[in-house]
């Protein structure tokens, strides 16, 4: 389970866990971050997801990929972030 707990934080900016979900638009890719948080009023746990737009240099991840992306200068309108680490999808058969 990918979670934003796993957020560190340091001159960089933030450093988040994601899944990649579309690589549809040129060099960005949309990363889904999911986090396991408990109600505050009926203390029961749920699944909160949000999604970002990351910069994937020559286009190197690709739809299901585990990445890690880091928080920097804005590159576009929505663009905050940029992909640092990727672990391919496993290969179904």
């Amino acid at each position: 389970m990918n979670t934003i707990t796993d957020t560190k934080e340091n001159k960089q900016g933030k450093t988040l866990r994601g899944t990649v979900v579309k690589t549809a638009m040129r060099e960005t890719a949309t990363v889904e971050v999911s986090r396991y948080v408990m109600h505050p009023k009926y203390k029961k746990y749920r699944t909160l997801s949000k999604k970002f737009l990351a910069h994937n240099a020559g286009d190197a991840a690709h739809v299901g990929d585990a990445v890690v992306i880091r928080e920097g200068r804005p590159i576009s309108k929505r663009k905050r972030f940029t992909i640092v680490e990727r672990t391919p999808a496993p290969q179904a058969e």
